[in-house]
């Protein structure tokens, strides 16, 4: 079994620090936006995670933190894991302008699952959301990583965009495949925020960067959700939920998609719908 594409994640991480930078000129104070009560998050995630009062959480792949700080405010005790050093570094600084305390490590997530699991570190719950899976190059290892850290009885939260969506380019145009066990060249992260403005930054959009061009290559993986399902039952994980949603949220894939008041984005009227995202949720057993 091949291991992870440590080279190509570094690809990634130098495309992701670009990115980042971007991202971030289009959304303003966003420590007022947390401090004042703000929340990024979306009612599908937190209806599947539960309860958050004292619960040990890690996301994965937690980009600059926005979400992190999100969960954090609702009383979970949250370590937010990505690769990136600029979102890392942008994390950190508005934990700290905003007074909502988190612990933030900058890391290849399948590094700190095994730095987390030597060290017997393990979290009630686990989470990942929206354009995390398409970076990770090896699923099983992933999902043995996850495995890992979770307690006895914790669980495993992903809200994710489906590969289904993700065959399509912006004009609803048939483009990619559903998955390719060869990896996608073409995958430098692209300005999502400035496409998708008041459906991922509610509290304002400027205008910041424009006309942003990664000068930085990035590669993705093409997974379709049975490899997703499959690496985490693999590892010994129960599935408790599986569901698919016709509408994408807060990120504008498609240029005639309509937004409604929610900042879920459906396809046009006319246009036969498809899944845009998916959620599945699986659960470490209590007793082996």
């Amino acid at each position: 079994m091949a291991p992870p594409r440590r080279d190509l994640h570094d690809l990634n991480r130098r495309s992701w620090n670009e990115a980042t930078k971007a991202h971030n000129s289009h959304k303003g104070d966003q420590a007022a936006f947390l401090r004042a009560g703000g929340s990024t998050l979306f009612p599908e995630e937190l209806a599947l995670l539960g309860p958050l009062q004292g619960r040990r959480l890690v996301h994965l792949q937690c980009n600059a933190g926005q979400d992190t700080l999100s969960l954090a405010r609702l009383g979970a005790h949250v370590t937010g894991v990505d690769i990136s050093d600029e979102a890392i570094a942008f994390a950190r600084q508005l934990s700290r302008e905003t007074g909502i305390p988190a612990e933030f490590i900058r890391a290849d997530i399948y590094d700190w699952f095994e730095v987390a699991s030597s060290h017997d570190q393990r979290f009630d719950l686990a989470f990942s959301s929206y354009g995390a899976i398409c970076w990770l190059s090896d699923l099983q290892a992933w999902a043995r990583g996850i495995a890992s850290i979770l307690a006895p009885g914790g669980a495993f939260v992903l809200v994710e965009f489906h590969p289904i969506a993700a065959m399509f380019d912006e004009r609803l145009q048939l483009a990619y495949p559903y998955h390719d066990p060869e990896p996608l060249a073409d995958g430098a992260v692209g300005d999502y925020v400035a496409v998708s403005r008041e459906g991922l930054v509610p509290w304002g959009y400027q205008p910041g960067v424009t006309d942003f061009h990664n000068p930085e290559p990035g590669v993705q993986f093409l997974h379709g959700t049975a490899d997703v399902i499959t690496a985490l039952l693999d590892a010994g994980l129960a599935l408790e939920v599986f569901r698919e949603y016709d509408y994408s949220n807060g990120c504008r894939f498609f240029d005639a998609a309509v937004m409604d008041e929610q900042r879920r984005f459906h396809l046009p009227p006319g246009v036969p719908t498809f899944p845009q995202m998916y959620a599945v949720r699986v659960r470490r057993p209590s007793t082996p």
